[in-house]
């Protein structure tokens, strides 16, 4: 309750007032609260917290697909996050052009859906790199055949499997692609007018650019958005602390299949002499039987061996290691 003035002060503070000694503007609380603005049918379910964290969470997992998809497509992958924000379903759908790929992904244990949005000329581009072309989306677009579908789907849902490793620090998922639905009509996961989180991604599949679009609804999310902030993120990543780093590091190079091989030696000889060899024919080497065999480890000289054999196959028994000091 405010301070009650006496009459004595009130007569001094109406005087002043007409004598101008003290200014009315002066007087106004400094400490007035401003009015908002506040839309009833787009509740701001996500703030800006929860926004930078999706961001975050999508870096890591725009990484993964840079390094992985260049596996299936045998083309160079970058990814980028461009931005986030929150809209209301209806206004994402009306947005979707034609043809769309649209990937319902089951986020289990969450409840409900998400939708991995994929630019038609990157499903054309993923198209014709797997069947042997040179990765170039069509001049004009079509709807896409049902062949089309089954080879997009297989990379689809490789990008889903994708998802778990970078949502593991806020819920342990086990997503997995339901189906793709190329029009937006028969991919109404929730009420149009409920709010949703997008995550855009711009994707270069070698020249060829396109953007993914991960559709979010709130109420999928609504159980893990206290878990949805950089503060709680960056507290379970500390968890780890170097030497466990280090372990789980070593153990995933551990698993990394590298190429050893040995040469016997090298030899020149011209066209006609290969044309002509038959069996039984001898080609001279520049190594003596007694010499040592330069063995590599990827394209890497790391060992010197002896040849010989074990059981009944080939085998060399390594003589020394070449640091790389050497």
């Amino acid at each position: 309750m405010g301070e009650v003035l006496s009459q004595s002060e009130i007569d001094n503070l109406l005087q002043a007032l007409s004598s101008g000694e003290v200014d009315v503007e002066d007087m106004k609380d400094k400490d007035e609260k401003q009015v908002k603005n506040y839309d009833f049918a787009r509740p701001s379910k996500f703030s800006k917290e929860h926004l930078r964290t999706l961001e975050i969470i999508f870096e890591h997992y725009g990484r993964l697909l840079s390094t992985n998809l260049p596996v299936y497509l045998s083309k160079s992958v970058t990814v980028e996050v461009m931005n986030s924000e929150a809209v209301t379903y209806s206004e994402f759908s009306n947005a979707l052009s034609n043809p769309v790929l649209l990937g319902i992904v089951n986020f289990s244990p969450l409840q409900g859906n998400v939708i991995l949005e994929l630019a038609a000329n990157l499903g054309f581009t993923i198209v014709d790199r797997m069947l042997g072309g040179p990765g170039k989306p069509l001049e004009k677009n079509r709807d896409f055949s049902e062949i089309e579908l089954l080879i997009i789907d297989r990379i689809m849902a490789v990008c889903v499997n994708l998802l778990r490793e970078p949502w593991k620090n806020v819920v342990d998922l086990h997503p997995h692609l339901e189906r793709i639905e190329t029009n937006s009509q028969f991919a109404q996961i929730i009420a149009p007018s409920e709010m949703i989180a997008i995550v855009t991604i711009n994707i270069h599949i070698g020249d060829i650019e396109g953007l993914m679009n991960i559709c979010l609804p709130y109420l999928t999310l609504e159980d893990v958005m206290d878990k949805l902030n950089t503060k709680y993120w960056f507290s379970t990543m500390q968890e780890m602390d170097e030497a466990s780093y280090r372990d789980n590091l070593e153990a995933l190079v551990n698993k990394v299949h590298v190429p050893v091989k040995a040469i016997l030696g090298n030899s020149s000889i011209n066209v006609n002499d290969f044309i002509n060899l038959q069996v039984g024919d001898i080609i001279r080497l520049d190594k003596k039987v007694e010499d040592e065999l330069d063995v590599f480890v990827g394209d890497i000289k790391k060992f010197t061996a002896l040849p010989g054999a074990s059981d009944d196959a080939y085998a060399v028994r390594v003589t020394s290691i070449i640091r790389e000091e050497q």
